[in-house]
Formats: C-alpha cells, sequence, structure tokens
C-alpha cells in the first residue's frame, strides 16, 4: 500500500501529459476551420472591441437642467388688446425642466361665489326640483345642486363659482400663435462621477457672443442652446397649429455619448425631439382626451366680495430630459474580452472534429488515428506481474506521418 501511494506520488509530481494531435491534410475541413476562425477574428474585432467597445468600462451621467423662457405675445378678444410676457404664459416659474407654455385659453371673467344654473350642455337637465337633489354633486355639474331646477334653462341650479365656466367652443386659431416664435434657453450641466468629469452644454465656443446671435439649427448650429419653439414642434414632427389649439406633449432630449480615451473638447451633447401627444390627426389614435389643459385662477377683491378671473389653459408641455454615457479604457474588461474571445477560437477545433468524426466518409480511419483504446487486464496486475501492464510512453513518441485525406 505504501508502494502505491509513492508511485502515485511520484506520478503526479514527475510526469507530464499532454494531447495527441493529429494533422489531416483536407482541403474541405481546412476551409472550414480557416472560415470559422476568421468569423470569430471578426466577431472579437468587429462587435466586441469596434461596436461594443469591450475595451472600456462606462459610467452614467448625472445631469440638471435650468430653463429659460423668452417672448410676448398680443391677443385681441372681444376688443380688448392685452400683452403676454413669461410671467403669463410660462407655468410654473420658469426653471424647471418639465414646464407649459401657454398657446390658448378660455377666460371666464368675475366669478364669485353664488348660486346660478347650470350650462345647458345637456349632462346637467332637470324637468323638476326632483330631478336636482340638493346637497348632490354631479361628477359632470360645477358645484353643489341647491335641489331647484331652473325652467329657464332646464338645468340644477348649483352654489359655485358664478358664472359657470362655458368652454364648448375652444378658439380656433389659437389666441396666442405668436409663442411659435418665443425662445427657449437650455442649460445643461452632466457628471460622470467614476471618472470625475464635469461637462455644460455651453461648450468651447459657445460664449456669451456666440449665444446673443445664435439659433440652434440641427445641421448649422448644432450646439446652441437656444431654441425657438416653432422649430422645437417641427423637429419632433408635429404641426404647431394643430398642436397650439388643444395642447400637448413634446420631450427633448439631451444626450451625450463621449469616448473619455479622445480630448474632453469632443464631449458634446446632441438634441433630438419627440411628439408625445398632441397631433390628433398625425399619431394620436385615442380620440377620447386629446390635447393637453388644465385651469388656473387669479383671485382678487372687489367691494369686499372675492372674486376670481378663471382661465382654462391649453398649452405645450416640454419636458427635458438628460441621457448620458462615458466611457475609457480599462485593462481589466480588455483581457476579459481578449480571454473570451481565444476561448471561442475552440469552437473552430470542435466543429471540424464533428466533420472528421461524423461526416466524411472516412471518417472511421480518422477515428482509430485520433483514439487509442488500452485495455488492462486487472486479474494479471493484481498477482503482481507486469505482464498486464500497459506502458503508453511510446505511443506518438516518433512524429506521425500526416493523414492525407482527399476530399
Amino acid at each position: 500500500m505504501r508502494e502505491v501511494i509513492i508511485n502515485g506520488l511520484q506520478d503526479f509530481f514527475f510526469e507530464y501529459e499532454t494531447p495527441r494531435q493529429v494533422l489531416v491534410r483536407s482541403k474541405r475541413v481546412g476551409i472550414v476551420c480557416r472560415l470559422i476562425q476568421l468569423g470569430v477574428l471578426g466577431y472579437i474585432i468587429g462587435w466586441v472591441f469596434i461596436y461594443e467597445k469591450g475595451y472600456q468600462i462606462e459610467d452614467s451621467a448625472i445631469g440638471s437642467v435650468l430653463t429659460k423662457m423668452k417672448g410676448v405675445g398680443l391677443t385681441s378678444v372681444d376688443g380688448v388688446d392685452r400683452v403676454w410676457d413669461v410671467a403669463d404664459y410660462v407655468f410654473p416659474e420658469q426653471g424647471d425642466a418639465s414646464f407649459v407654455v401657454m398657446t390658448n385659453y378660455i377666460i371666464t371673467a368675475g366669478q364669485k361665489q353664488d348660486k346660478c344654473p347650470e350650462l345647458n350642455d345637456g349632462k346637467n337637465s332637470c324637468n323638476s326640483d326632483k330631478d336636482c337633489e340638493g346637497g348632490r354633486y354631479k361628477r359632470t355639474g360645477n358645484g353643489y345642486m341647491t335641489g331647484k331646477c331652473v325652467i329657464t334653462t332646464g338645468t340644477c341650479e348649483v352654489h359655485a363659482w358664478c358664472p359657470i365656466e362655458d368652454d364648448g367652443t375652444i378658439p380656433d386659431p389659437p389666441l396666442l400663435m405668436s409663442a411659435e416664435n418665443y425662445t427657449l434657453f437650455i442649460k445643461n450641466s452632466v457628471t460622470f462621477p467614476q471618472f470625475n468629469v464635469v461637462r455644460s452644454n455651453l461648450v468651447e465656443g459657445v460664449d456669451n457672443s456666440y449665444i446673443k446671435r445664435c439659433l440652434y439649427h440641427e445641421t448649422n448650429s448644432p450646439l446652441c442652446p437656444i431654441f425657438k419653439l416653432g422649430d422645437i414642434v417641427r423637429l419632433s414632427g408635429f404641426n404647431f397649429q394643430q398642436i397650439a389649439k388643444e395642447g400637448g406633449a413634446i420631450g427633448i432630449l439631451i444626450d451625450w455619448v463621449c469616448n473619455l480615451d479622445y480630448s474632453l473638447k469632443h464631449c458634446k451633447p446632441k438634441y433630438y425631439f419627440h411628439g408625445l401627444y398632441g397631433n390628433a390627426d398625425e399619431t394620436d389614435k385615442a380620440r377620447a382626451s386629446v390635447g393637453y389643459n388644465f385651469r388656473h385662477a387669479k383671485y382678487y377683491m372687489e367691494n369686499s366680495t372675492e372674486k376670481r378671473t378663471l382661465m382654462k389653459v391649453f398649452g405645450i408641455r416640454f419636458n427635458v430630459i438628460v441621457s448620458g454615457l462615458a466611457r475609457k479604457f480599462d485593462i481589466i474588461p480588455t483581457l476579459t474580452a481578449i480571454g473570451s474571445g481565444v476561448g471561442i477560437f475552440g469552437v473552430a477545433t470542435v466543429v471540424c472534429d464533428l466533420v472528421l468524426l461524423y461526416v466524411l466518409p472516412k471518417r472511421d480511419f480518422y477515428k482509430n488515428m485520433k483514439f487509442k483504446s488500452t485495455v488492462i487486464d486487472d486479474e494479471t496486475s493484481g498477482n503482481g506481474s507486469n505482464e498486464g501492464d500497459v506502458s503508453m510512453t511510446n505511443i506518438g513518441s516518433k512524429d506521425p506521418a500526416p493523414i492525407t485525406m482527399k476530399d
């Protein structure tokens, strides 16, 4: 037993095993092998390194956005002229990455808390007081019913802000078509914390003198941070007059894709514009709720009575979104990509072996040359005789002649 253990340890430490190789001269198999290897090499170089940048590490951007509108509009409704500036048509206050620019509106002036009949629009009609249960509120109504049916209008009387808003007719063309010429200034900064890199969309060459005279153009001025609203709507695929009438939403994407192996000045943003909803005739198929609107009220006191001016605002909602990805060379992913690529080269050997063993006519001859079978007589070796021992020392010790297989 001791001798067996010692022999086993000696074999483990002082012997080296190597696989036997068979050289096969076959045009068909050789071409298949080289084509597979060439495909693997193309995959490693083209896809892993060039397209996927497998030799680099990545980091996502953390960004912030500041916005500022400029422009003045003029409307004339019922013979009354009114000037609208940024304090009137931007909601909420300027600076947010998500905001609304008013393009159309319906005004109900002089509302106060009172009792008045509902609108005769078919939603709150009545024939008698029984149809108007006092103290109840209808989902389609504008206030709490008093229990009285107003015969002259055929509607229930309600306790609400009176007179009731009539929004059945939306102004067309939109009252603030001048919004098409308003300008939007976007200031964006991003940081890639893993690389300790901070960038702003006010890149090299975008200084005060340039900003004063530039206006964004997708070809001529792609880095200008000042945008004309009409151009934004056009680039998003929408029609300004259509979206201005009932409102809608547009996404502005600021995309940073930076290769930090090059100079930092090449890390610049690109702007993309996407129409989200608002053009019913072009993209929106769901007609149940078209456009975008909300109500805004301005309160005041008149003769000790609280009153308000109610505005139903139709506008374009802009959502400024920042997306960023930076890459930089790193030795660990490079070695990982190379190692995986080298491992894939083994596919060529596996495929060629399958062809030789199972496809070609001389597959039995190749099997005999590739594999060596040995039978050990357990009984003889168990009696201490060396006659049953088989030594593989001389197998393959001489350089074998290549196997020539005619295609």
